[in-house]
């Protein structure tokens, strides 16, 4: 039984601080080193998994009637935006600290707990700058975290949590990296639409000459509610792409988390709408750039970046030169009667093709378009992908082939949704940086 408290009101949806019913998911819990606090992350809607992530903590109140306790929550992220994750409490249980993500990289916050006096109870940013922490561990006053970014994979450093001043204690990748040029990351800020401001990542070749003439590859992030922050990936290396002459161009489109809720959550029920106009803003803007070859554009993206890639294929307007796309939704229909993942397609597609009035998502599926491809496309899919079951990408393979569009399907027998054995590891790249060689070159 959960204990609801006299200041709760009928407003449950998470405005209030003393908040208690909850019908998302609960994950992630953590006690404080006495106990009493019971911290965890905590997300408002049924079935929504990329939902915002709130802080709630559970504590006890003395009853003074009776000299009993009773349990009490409190919603400590109602009026931050962004979700929050990897969560440790001080030696002396009197702050909590976390990870969230801000405009696209990710952060450590705390917030200091006063049950007394909830109004000094404020969410602060303890490390700033272009990169991501991915986790953390406090010991007495000393934090130590692992840091990485699109230009360095990770290392540890440890955070002064006053100043949040970073000091690098490893440089485990010196030896390769010394004798390695390096990309250079620029951010740029691109007008949607609908007149939004979208972050958008723009990596430039090594030894980057401004007054040459490159091609430019589109990356669609999947998720689809997941962030193009500043990791450093050894499957989606931005680090290679560029490194093989190609300036790529990272959207964080419509439906990704750190610029706030309202953001994140507007793809769902949305999959061909605003994110993809969003995409075409950011590859638009970023080819009227007198070093981008506008003639030689490319698109590339897996899972909800595959179906994005599918999408665009017949959406273009002559844009790409070729296309990529790895265990992407191809047909909407058969991919809902496949997933294993039913609940996420019944909340962002919005149910049943066969429900009336029957979703309109379903006008979305790249499927309907594919009477306009005109491009190349390199389909990859892994047989143990039940997410996004591989018979999704026979279809697009086999719809490419039946219409004399070059096309080419790789298959990983042994895969899941992602390409994680070394060996494939290295064949997947040598396809896909092949793929764009033959066209974009």
């Amino acid at each position: 039984m959960y204990y609801i408290p006299e200041k709760i009101t009928k407003n449950i949806s998470g405005i209030n601080p003393y908040y208690n019913l909850n019908v998302g998911y609960d994950i992630d819990p953590v006690f404080s080193p006495d106990g009493s606090l019971l911290a965890w992350a905590s997300m408002e809607t049924d079935g929504f998994e990329s939902d915002k992530k709130r802080i709630l903590i559970r504590y006890q109140v003395e009853n003074k009637e009776d000299s009993s306790y009773v349990s009490r929550m409190r919603d400590y992220s109602y009026q931050f935006d962004e979700s929050a994750s990897d969560f440790a409490f001080s030696d002396d249980g009197k702050t909590l600290y976390f990870i969230s993500g801000t405009k696209a990289t990710y952060q450590i916050f705390a917030v200091d707990i006063d049950l007394k006096n909830p109004a000094k109870e404020l969410i602060r940013q303890i490390t700033k700058g272009r990169h991501d922490y991915k986790s953390f561990s406090i010991v007495g006053n000393t934090m130590i975290g692992i840091r990485e970014s699109m230009e360095k994979p990770a290392d540890i450093f440890r955070i002064d949590l006053k100043t949040g001043k970073e000091t690098q204690l490893t440089e485990i990748n010196k030896e390769v990296l010394k004798d390695i040029a390096s990309i250079t990351v620029e951010e740029r800020w691109v007008t949607t639409t609908d007149g939004k401001q979208m972050l958008v990542w723009v990596i430039l070749p090594p030894n980057f000459d401004k007054n040459k003439k490159y091609p430019a590859v589109l990356y669609c992030q999947g998720g689809p509610q997941s962030a193009v922050s500043q990791f450093f990936s050894y499957r989606w290396n931005f680090q290679m792409m560029a490194s093989r002459g190609y300036i790529v161009v990272a959207p964080n489109r419509r439906g990704l988390p750190t610029f706030g809720k309202e953001w994140n959550d507007q793809i769902s029920l949305d999959y061909g709408g605003q994110n993809m106009r969003d995409y075409l803003s950011a590859i638009d803007s970023i080819a009227k750039e007198p070093y981008v070859d506008e003639t030689k554009l490319g698109c590339v993206g897996a899972s909800y970046g595959g179906f994005s890639t599918y999408w665009l294929a017949g959406n273009h307007e002559k844009r790409f030169s070729a296309f990529i796309a790895h265990c992407g939704m191809f047909n909407l229909e058969s991919w809902y009667g496949t997933t294993e993942e039913l609940f996420f397609a019944n909340h962002d597609i919005g149910g049943p093709y066969w429900s009336k009035p029957r979703p309109h998502s379903y006008d979305f599926s790249p499927h309907r378009f594919v009477g306009n491809w005109d491009a190349p496309i390199l389909v990859i899919h892994g047989g143990k992908d039940f997410r996004i079951p591989y018979s999704e990408g026979m279809q697009a393979y086999n719809a490419a082939q039946i219409q004399g569009i070059p096309s080419r399907f790789l298959f990983f027998p042994e895969e899941t949704h992602f390409v994680l054995k070394p060996q494939n590891s290295i064949l997947w790249h040598r396809e896909f940086m092949n793929w764009l060689d033959r066209w974009l070159k």
